[in-house]
């Protein structure tokens, strides 16, 4: 079901990144789920996916997109500016919550969440919730992009960093420069190498050890691999395990 949504922000991080606050009558969500945005074009509704990054109970919605030269949505929804209206469900969805990792003697001490892009959206919304804090010792975030300028909401980050000094691990990676306290390998060659565990000054293992990834799919496909190596199984609700993964196209 559609409803219409009026932007009242945009936050322009580089020249094709940028996030869009809406306010629009959507229904309560759970931190990590994903609404969709739509236009109607030669008559024909064009719909994309999007996490929503802020956390449950703001009074409007907000995505991290990035604009694709040729991409039949992006472009439009870069233009809008404040004041431009934009089609939204009314209802968020997904799995890439807190709530599908195994709670109990399963759980373990440690929460590892993997991003790459605009992929770290839910795990700002999950960070900005009570759930990781209240549930684990240790809270790793790992941001993988090309650019330092790729980087988004590190002024929220901080916040966190703020907030848990004692609980909250951030490990920025840039791929193509060299870019302060961040690492510059790919995310599945860091768990594999052990670089990141060394970053993080934690071990990744089934033992204590919850990962949730959520990115391109050649990211995700891998990270798993490395991580199955590590002794780690994906997780399902008929067998839960220590890997919770959500592909972001």
């Amino acid at each position: 079901m559609w409803t219409t949504g009026k932007v009242i922000e945009r936050i322009d991080w580089n020249d094709k990144l940028f996030s869009l606050r809406i306010k629009a009558n959507v229904e309560p969500f759970i931190a990590g789920q994903f609404i969709k945005l739509s236009q109607i074009r030669d008559e024909k509704r064009v719909a994309r996916a999007y996490s929503l990054v802020n956390p449950p109970g703001k009074d409007y919605v907000e995505v991290l997109a990035v604009a694709v030269e040729d991409g039949l949505l992006s472009p439009d929804l870069q233009a809008l500016t404040p004041g431009d209206s934009i089609e939204v469900t009314s209802k968020a969805t997904g799995f890439m919550t807190l709530d599908e990792v195994p709670n109990g003697a399963l759980q373990g001490k440690h929460l590892w969440f993997f991003a790459t892009g605009t992929a770290v959206g839910p795990f700002i919304s999950m960070l900005a919730t009570d759930g990781p804090w209240q549930r684990f010792e240790k809270v790793v975030l790992v941001y993988g992009v090309r650019l330092g300028e790729d980087l988004a909401y590190l002024e929220t980050i901080q916040q966190f960093i703020e907030l848990h000094p004692q609980q909250f691990v951030f490990i920025p990676i840039v791929t193509r420069e060299d870019y302060p306290n961040a690492l510059s390998c790919r995310i599945p060659d860091g768990i594999s190498s052990g670089l990141i565990e060394q970053k993080a000054g934690l071990g990744i293992n089934a033992e204590h050890s919850q990962v949730m990834i959520c990115g391109n799919p050649g990211m995700i496909t891998d990270a798993q691999i490395a991580l199955v190596e590590k002794g780690l199984a994906k997780n399902l609700r008929r067998a839960p395990g220590q890997i919770t993964v959500e592909k972001y196209w």
